[in-house]
């Protein structure tokens, strides 16, 4: 495999300390072994191949998924857990001037609807994921924030027919959050959830629904020739159709196509312990409205219902144990300044994944040009609870020769453009990240 970060990045350490994974237990899936045949082959197993999967298993195909580790092991199992608005990461004014205003409005009426396809696969499959908060808020810093906000809610109205709530600094406090924060807006759009109990609860509604679900299970090699040809290390799987779910842990040669299509970029958590009452008194966030901040390094952060604190930040180019252990330094400096009555207390969890990014910041769901009968989605710049669910429904309907039902605008359409640079891409971000860190995130 040819991947963009060291070969730390891939192994479970970065993992070790994500709090999702005691929340959930492994439901044993085995790993693939001997001839497989199916119709659709999924590599990938979070949300993009998982949701692929059970709406494929829905239609009556023979799907069958192979992920390297477990489901939910990337980033669908170890993120903030924020299903919400986005995916199409570019500004309102970059998208129309790219693409036109009607372009722009489409794109985001899809994350609105990419909220209701996780929404519906919950609530359809009555799946457990520890939901709260309604919608999210945005944290100003300033006076210009709150011109900015009321900007904002009314192009959101006009957009998606909902009606934003300005919060001004005034009333933040009597709305549980307090902090360094000039206003506040909340998008009565999404909630938060238990990304790991989400994950594994796709899996487990796609094998009841027929799919078969491998775990251990790399793909090595993919050969086409009267359809697909995979191979893992203990099998060889004969599929007609293909689709490929890698995202931010893709490899450049699986399929080739794939090489510089895609930029990793790593966001990092940590988890409190529980807090007691007093201590979110004396801090006054009490609110359990999943939040984040408009800073460049994009600070996201809610009080859990069990009383615990998550806090996440993007930031890190470089991956090993000890930038692992200084990237936690980092967050928990960032963490202690935004929230300083909690900065004695423990944050026992701390962890770090790896997100897409693409070059125009725009997702992608659809066919892959130079493999007739394979499809991919990819690239939902860190905001891929909705919009891999989404996209992996689409990926679906694809696979089938169908016409997506779901949203499915000309933006997402549009395959990736390569990064320069190739394997050293990440270079991109040092710049604005150095920038970002020298003037305060």
């Amino acid at each position: 495999m040819t991947r963009v970060f060291p070969a730390h990045t891939y192994t479970d350490a970065p993992r070790a300390g994500c709090y999702w994974v005691d929340t959930v237990s492994d439901p044993g899936y085995s790993a693939a072994s001997g001839p497989i045949t199916c119709d659709v082959a999924v590599i990938g197993g979070g949300f993009t191949g998982l949701s692929a999967a059970l709406h494929l298993a829905q239609s009556g195909a023979d799907v069958a998924v192979f992920e390297a580790q477990t489901p939910g092991w990337g980033a669908s199992g170890r993120n903030g857990g924020f299903c919400c608005l986005g995916g199409f990461g570019a500004p309102d004014g970059v998208i129309a001037r790219l693409h036109g205003e009607e372009a722009r409005a489409e794109a985001r009426r899809t994350e609105m609807a990419a909220v209701d396809t996780a929404a519906d696969l919950i609530d359809r499959h009555h799946l457990q994921v520890d939901r709260h908060s309604d919608g999210e808020t945005i944290m100003g810093f300033t006076e210009k924030s709150l011109i900015d906000f009321e900007t904002k809610a009314k192009r959101l109205e006009a957009d998606l027919s909902v009606t934003p709530q300005i919060i001004p600094q005034a009333e933040l406090a009597q709305n549980g959050m307090t902090g360094p924060f000039h206003c506040g807006m909340t998008v009565p759009v999404g909630f938060a959830l238990n990304p790991a109990k989400y994950a594994l609860g796709l899996a487990q509604a796609a094998v009841a629904q027929g799919a078969r679900v491998f775990a251990r299970s790399p793909v090595r090699r993919i050969d086409q020739g009267n359809g697909f040809t995979l191979h893992t290390d203990h099998a060889q799987i004969t599929a007609k159709r293909l689709i490929v779910a890698t995202n931010g842990y893709s490899s450049d040669d699986l399929p080739r196509w794939m090489r510089a299509r895609y930029l990793p970029a790593q966001s990092n958590v940590l988890v409190t312990r529980t807090l007691t009452d007093d201590e979110i008194a004396a801090q006054g966030w009490s609110s359990h409205q999943m939040a984040y901040d408009e800073r460049f390094f994009l600070h996201y952060f809610r009080l859990m219902p069990n009383k615990r604190f998550l806090f996440g930040m993007r930031g890190g180019l470089f991956s090993s144990p000890a930038q692992d252990a200084r990237m936690h330094r980092t967050i928990r400096q960032h963490f202690e300044r935004m929230f300083p009555a909690w900065a004695q207390v423990d944050t026992p969890y701390s962890w770090n994944g790896l997100l897409s990014v693409s070059r125009d910041m725009t997702p992608y769901a659809g066919p892959i040009p130079e493999m007739p009968g394979a499809f991919t989605a990819l690239s939902y710049q860190g905001n891929g609870v909705a919009m891999a669910t989404h996209a992996g429904a689409i990926l679906a309907d694809l696979a089938q020769d169908k016409t997506p039902s779901r949203a499915y605008p000309a933006i997402l359409r549009k395959p990736p453009q390569r990064f320069p640079l190739g394997r050293l891409r990440r270079a991109w971000l040092w710049p604005p990240y150095a920038l970002a860190t020298l003037t305060g995130g």
